[in-house]
Protein backbone atom coordinates (compact mmCIF):
# COMPACT_ATOMS: atom_id res chain seq x y z
CA UNK A 1 0.00 0.00 0.00
CA UNK A 2 1.41 3.58 -1.09
CA UNK A 3 2.20 6.04 1.56
CA UNK A 4 0.16 9.07 0.15
CA UNK A 5 0.58 12.87 1.88
CA UNK A 6 -0.09 16.40 0.60
CA UNK A 7 2.60 19.08 0.86
CA UNK A 8 2.59 22.87 0.71
CA UNK A 9 5.96 24.34 0.27
CA UNK A 10 6.46 27.65 2.12
CA UNK A 11 9.63 30.34 1.72
CA UNK A 12 11.24 28.61 5.32
CA UNK A 13 11.23 25.09 4.13
CA UNK A 14 12.97 26.36 0.67
CA UNK A 15 15.15 28.81 2.63
CA UNK A 16 15.98 25.75 4.64
CA UNK A 17 16.85 23.43 2.04
CA UNK A 18 19.11 26.15 0.79
CA UNK A 19 20.89 26.90 4.04
CA UNK A 20 21.21 22.81 4.11
CA UNK A 21 23.17 22.73 0.24
CA UNK A 22 25.01 25.45 1.11
CA UNK A 23 26.21 24.74 4.70
CA UNK A 24 27.55 21.30 3.36
CA UNK A 25 29.48 22.09 0.88
CA UNK A 26 33.12 24.21 0.19
CA UNK A 27 30.87 27.72 -0.21
CA UNK A 28 29.40 27.43 2.82
CA UNK A 29 32.34 26.10 5.32
CA UNK A 30 34.60 28.60 2.96
CA UNK A 31 32.68 31.56 3.53
CA UNK A 32 32.81 30.87 7.89
CA UNK A 33 36.62 30.30 7.84
CA UNK A 34 37.19 33.44 5.99
CA UNK A 35 34.83 35.53 8.72
CA UNK A 36 36.96 33.58 11.54
CA UNK A 37 39.81 34.42 9.61
CA UNK A 38 38.87 38.23 9.49
CA UNK A 39 37.82 38.60 13.10
CA UNK A 40 41.05 37.25 14.50
CA UNK A 41 43.10 39.67 12.10
CA UNK A 42 40.99 42.33 13.12
CA UNK A 43 41.58 41.01 16.52
CA UNK A 44 45.42 40.82 16.35
CA UNK A 45 45.64 43.74 14.17
CA UNK A 46 44.18 45.84 16.43
CA UNK A 47 46.35 48.58 17.58
CA UNK A 48 49.14 48.07 15.09
CA UNK A 49 46.77 49.10 11.66
CA UNK A 50 44.69 52.44 11.09
CA UNK A 51 40.93 51.95 12.69
CA UNK A 52 39.76 51.94 9.25
CA UNK A 53 41.57 48.93 8.73
CA UNK A 54 40.67 47.05 11.87
CA UNK A 55 36.74 48.45 10.95
CA UNK A 56 37.23 47.18 7.72
CA UNK A 57 38.20 43.47 8.59
CA UNK A 58 35.26 43.48 11.00
CA UNK A 59 32.89 44.69 8.32
CA UNK A 60 34.00 42.41 5.43
CA UNK A 61 34.15 39.47 8.73
CA UNK A 62 30.33 40.35 9.34
CA UNK A 63 29.21 40.50 5.52
CA UNK A 64 30.89 37.18 5.09
CA UNK A 65 28.65 35.42 7.71
CA UNK A 66 25.88 37.46 6.59
CA UNK A 67 25.29 37.92 3.37
CA UNK A 68 25.37 34.04 2.24
CA UNK A 69 21.85 33.55 4.57
CA UNK A 70 20.34 36.69 3.25
CA UNK A 71 20.93 36.04 -0.24
CA UNK A 72 19.53 32.52 0.15
CA UNK A 73 16.30 33.65 2.12
CA UNK A 74 15.73 36.31 -0.77
CA UNK A 75 16.44 33.39 -3.04
CA UNK A 76 13.89 31.02 -1.64
CA UNK A 77 10.91 33.97 -1.09
CA UNK A 78 11.75 34.18 -5.23
CA UNK A 79 11.63 30.93 -6.20
CA UNK A 80 8.18 29.94 -4.17
CA UNK A 81 6.88 33.39 -5.46
CA UNK A 82 7.68 32.97 -9.08
CA UNK A 83 6.92 28.98 -9.07
CA UNK A 84 3.35 28.20 -9.43
CA UNK A 85 4.03 24.98 -9.12
CA UNK A 86 5.59 25.54 -5.78
CA UNK A 87 3.18 27.31 -4.44
CA UNK A 88 0.56 25.06 -4.75
CA UNK A 89 -0.24 21.56 -3.23
CA UNK A 90 1.79 18.66 -4.37
CA UNK A 91 0.36 14.95 -3.66
CA UNK A 92 2.80 12.65 -2.87
CA UNK A 93 2.19 8.68 -3.42
CA UNK A 94 5.64 6.81 -2.32
CA UNK A 95 5.30 2.73 -3.40
CA UNK A 96 7.33 -0.07 -4.16
CA UNK A 97 8.37 1.44 -7.53
CA UNK A 98 9.17 5.20 -6.47
CA UNK A 99 7.90 8.51 -5.93
CA UNK A 100 4.77 10.10 -7.81
CA UNK A 101 4.40 13.54 -7.10
CA UNK A 102 1.02 15.06 -8.83
CA UNK A 103 -0.40 18.44 -9.14
CA UNK A 104 -3.83 19.15 -10.76
CA UNK A 105 -3.80 17.14 -13.82
CA UNK A 106 0.08 16.87 -14.09
CA UNK A 107 2.56 14.21 -12.50
CA UNK A 108 5.99 12.94 -12.43
CA UNK A 109 7.37 9.58 -10.95
CA UNK A 110 10.79 9.27 -9.60
CA UNK A 111 11.66 5.33 -9.49
CA UNK A 112 13.44 4.39 -6.61
CA UNK A 113 16.96 3.45 -8.80
CA UNK A 114 16.86 7.14 -10.40
CA UNK A 115 17.25 8.63 -6.65
CA UNK A 116 20.47 10.20 -5.86
CA UNK A 117 20.11 9.74 -2.19
CA UNK A 118 17.41 10.58 0.37
CA UNK A 119 18.16 12.38 3.40
CA UNK A 120 16.59 13.83 6.51
CA UNK A 121 17.30 16.64 8.43
CA UNK A 122 15.62 17.71 11.38
CA UNK A 123 13.23 19.55 9.38
CA UNK A 124 12.55 17.95 6.12
CA UNK A 125 13.20 15.09 4.24
CA UNK A 126 15.13 15.73 1.02
CA UNK A 127 14.90 13.19 -1.69
CA UNK A 128 17.86 13.96 -4.45
CA UNK A 129 17.27 13.53 -8.26
CA UNK A 130 20.98 14.38 -8.72
CA UNK A 131 23.74 15.80 -6.87
CA UNK A 132 21.95 19.24 -6.44
CA UNK A 133 18.17 19.20 -7.14
CA UNK A 134 15.85 17.71 -4.51
CA UNK A 135 11.96 17.01 -3.66
CA UNK A 136 11.77 18.92 -0.37
CA UNK A 137 9.20 17.72 1.74
CA UNK A 138 8.50 19.19 4.93
CA UNK A 139 8.68 16.89 8.19
CA UNK A 140 5.75 18.47 10.17
CA UNK A 141 3.49 18.28 6.76
CA UNK A 142 4.53 14.34 6.69
CA UNK A 143 2.51 13.32 9.94
CA UNK A 144 2.74 10.15 11.20
CA UNK A 145 4.16 8.92 7.15
CA UNK A 146 7.70 9.73 8.74
CA UNK A 147 8.73 6.12 9.76
CA UNK A 148 6.95 4.56 7.31
CA UNK A 149 8.92 6.42 4.51
CA UNK A 150 11.94 5.85 6.05
CA UNK A 151 11.79 2.04 6.35
CA UNK A 152 10.51 1.91 2.79
CA UNK A 153 13.12 4.26 1.57
CA UNK A 154 15.93 1.88 4.56
CA UNK A 155 14.49 -1.25 1.99
CA UNK A 156 14.75 0.20 -2.10
CA UNK A 157 17.75 2.48 -1.14
CA UNK A 158 21.40 1.37 -0.75
CA UNK A 159 22.64 2.20 2.25
CA UNK A 160 24.98 4.85 0.88
CA UNK A 161 22.03 6.76 -0.15
CA UNK A 162 20.15 6.50 2.51
CA UNK A 163 20.53 8.89 5.64
CA UNK A 164 17.23 9.19 7.65
CA UNK A 165 16.75 8.24 11.11
CA UNK A 166 13.96 5.85 11.98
Amino acid sequence: MPIEFDITLTTKDMYRFHLYQTYTGVQGWFSIIVSIFLFILAGTSYGEVTAARTMMYLLFGVLFLVYIPVSLYLRSKHTIAMSEVLRNVLHFSVGETGFTVTQNDQSAELPWDMVYKMIATKRNVLVYSNRINAYVIPREQLGGHYKALAELAEKKLPKYRFKMKR
